[in-house]
């Protein structure tokens, strides 16, 4: 059916209508009174606002003043008709980059606020309501030339006693290439800026599309010039010393020669004196002398290769490792005469032009390209996908290096009993971790076997007979039952956007696949202390983060850099929510809750949310509702299902639900 116009279809009936009323010489009977010109109805205004937006119409830059023509609107979208207040900043680009002038001074733009209850507002300033109810506001400033590029800004509301909201800065308009960050980048870490409580939060800045502009918002006074400069800018701290000082000791193993951390676009600089290069580099220091010969160069990429952040990311891209599963050498001898071992094995694998080639790890170990390359077994519970505890004795094992290149670690057996931690590894499956770590040389001061790649790998996991059997008599068997598995509720650049140096934790650990490595370690069964912060992996990280681990790697008892992010912006790492639901009913040894007690363990969604919400109150609350910190872990601990129910009112969707406390949306 084809749709007719409602305006063109009261044509046609107003055609039909006259059709009828012909007279019978067909001739249209005589004219009426024309009407009377009709008014526009005036759109519907409001006087007040708990939340006010601007919608842009148009903005001049002209010599000696700034214009604006816009809309202020209520949450409602209703226009305001009693708008009092407006402030506008122009940042004008310069040699010198962005700068807007706190003294007046110079050709640094400028700035100002008119306020109708103010008896001080500056000489001709003006802020009127036009009849089609938008509002004309006119800024003067002296500096301003008509073709100058830069920041404008705008904001509007907020006088006192007035009813009507403060609105968000808005940036009207920016210049090309004007900043190399991004917001996208400060927000994988400070995730929603304008929410949080770190400084300035209520400037943060949005386009005319309503979309967070974040870097511009803080440029416009944060300049590229400080207010100590000569005819410098409106504030002292650079946004470049902000992010290139300020953010060195961010965390662990955050390297800030990293600059594509921050710079999602390319940077060049031309000159040792030029914004930026001077807040880490004095000038004519020997590292910078030649910058000149960089022009076109990317100043991400100098970086890189000068702290070997190149070549990591190329060895990790080029190698990998395989974990064979478990089985048995009979060949394997130990001192006393004894034979046999239940072994893993390591392959390292180099891959050129799409060709891939197994290397040899005992001549890599030689000429000190690799630091390390063992491995361990862990005992694995099947039914929860976890590791239930390390089933050798630690350092019990000898290095087999084989023909083909690959590297057996071998053990005289498996633990029965580890009775200090209540783990029974009788009624569980096996498998093997592996860790192989290239050594780059001293970077940064950091001995060479802290400042490489480590690779870290997963074997299958196999079923045994090795408990029922005299392995004296009869070679045990190994049958792999599965692949390994291992739940993960982070993405896996969830770590490596903080800590993206590679320089390895410790024990030559890494960040990679959202701290996938870490777990070999950090896991269930492992009855980690941590610095007496949180047992397991998600329960350590959350304290080290924000709860008391975040003191304990300090000497002086100061918190690390992430207490200064939001706490409840969870969808930093856990980009994809949390169900509370999926997490495994399964306890985890707990001694760094109990004093280092070994044969305690703790209910699991507990355990995590205890590292951070770790008052009294909060443990009470989570005891009342089938949690525990503190139970007693016997045989079969793992096997044991918990009481806690703390899903029932606190998964996504309930009336309590994490997500009305915690942030899991960007």
């Amino acid at each position: 059916m084809k749709g007719l116009n409602k305006r063109y279809l009261a044509l046609i009936v107003a055609g039909a209508i006259g059709l009828t009323g012909c007279g019978s010489d067909g001739k249209d009977g005589a004219d009426g009174e024309d009407g009377a010109p009709g008014t526009p109805t005036p759109p519907p205004t409001v006087d007040t606002s708990t939340v006010t937006s601007i919608e842009m119409i148009n903005h001049v830059i002209a010599d000696g003043q700034l214009s604006f023509e816009f809309q202020a609107l209520n949450e409602d979208g209703l226009v305001i008709d009693a708008l009092q207040k407006a402030e506008a900043k122009f940042a004008v680009n310069t040699d010198k980059g962005i700068a807007l002038s706190r003294s007046g001074e110079g050709t640094n733009g400028g700035y100002g606020t008119y306020d109708a209850t103010s008896d001080s507002n500056p000489e001709g300033a003006s802020l009127e309501l036009n009849e089609a109810g938008n509002y004309s506001f006119v800024m003067p400033m002296e500096n301003v030339s008509a073709g100058d590029e830069g920041i404008v800004w705008l904001r509007v509301g907020g006088a006192s006693d007035s009813g009507i909201a403060r609105s968000l800065p808005l940036v009207v308009n920016k210049a090309d290439n004007i900043h190399s960050t991004t917001t996208a980048t400060c927000q994988s870490c400070h995730v929603d800026y304008a929410a949080g409580t770190r400084r300035h939060a209520s400037y943060t800045a949005i386009n005319t599309d309503g979309e967070t502009d974040l870097v511009a918002g803080c440029l416009v006074c944060h300049n590229n010039t400080s207010r100590n400069d000569e005819n410098g800018g409106y504030a002292r701290n650079t946004l470049q010393k902000i992010g290139h000082i300020n953010h060195q000791k961010f965390d662990r193993d955050f390297q800030p020669t990293n600059c594509y951390t921050c710079h999602a676009e390319p940077v060049r600089n031309t000159s040792i004196t030029g914004n930026g290069c001077v807040d880490c580099h004095a000038p004519g220091s020997a590292e910078v002398l030649n910058i000149n010969s960089y022009n076109e160069f990317d100043i991400r990429e100098m970086h890189a290769n000068v702290s070997k952040i190149t070549e990591r990311q190329q060895t990790r891209a080029t190698h990998h490792t395989e974990t064979s599963a478990l089985y048995w050498d009979a060949n394997v001898s130990w001192d006393g005469g004894a034979t046999g071992a239940v072994c893993t094995n390591i392959k390292l694998f180099a891959t050129v032009d799409e060709t891939e080639t197994q290397l040899n790890i005992a001549d890599l170990y030689a000429d000190k390209t690799l630091t390390y390359a063992g491995a361990y077994i862990h005992g694995y519970d099947s039914n929860h996908s976890t590791i239930t505890g390390r089933a050798i004795g630690r350092g019990s094992d000898q290095y087999v290096e084989r023909e083909d290149g690959s590297r057996s670690v071998c053990f005289p057996g498996l633990l029965e009993f580890e009775g200090s931690d209540g783990t029974d590894f009788k009624s569980g499956n096996f498998m093997a971790s592996s860790r192989v770590t290239f050594g780059l040389g001293e970077v940064d001061g950091d001995a060479a076997g802290y400042t490489g790649v480590s690779l870290t790998t997963y074997s299958e996991v196999t079923s045994t007979n090795f408990y029922d059997i005299d392995i004296n008599t009869t070679a045990p068997s190994f049958t792999v039952v599965s692949d390994y598995d291992r739940r993960l509720a982070v993405t896996n650049d969830s770590c490596t956007t903080c800590h993206n140096s590679e320089n390895n934790y410790h024990k030559n650990g890494s960040y990679q696949q959202g701290g996938l490595d870490c777990v070999a370690c950090h896991n269930n069964g492992q009855n980690r202390s941590a610095k007496n912060s949180a047992p397991g992996f998600g329960p350590m990280v959350h304290s080290m983060h924000w709860g008391v681990g975040s003191t304990a790697n300090d000497p002086d008892g100061n918190p690390n850099s992430a207490t200064k992010l939001n706490a409840d912006n969870c969808v930093a790492c856990h980009a994809d929510g949390i169900d509370l639901y999926e997490v495994p009913n399964q306890y985890l040894l707990a001694r760094a809750f109990n004093g280092g007690a070994r044969n305690t363990m703790a209910s699991p969604i507990t355990a995590n949310c205890f590292a951070c919400h770790n008052d009294e109150q909060a443990l009470n609350h989570m005891k009342q509702n089938g949690g525990e910190i503190d139970a007693v872990a016997g045989e079969l601990w793992y096997t044991q299902p918990t009481a806690e129910s703390c899903a029932t009112c606190h998964a996504e969707g309930k009336t309590f639900g994490i997500e009305k406390f915690h942030v899991f949306e960007r």
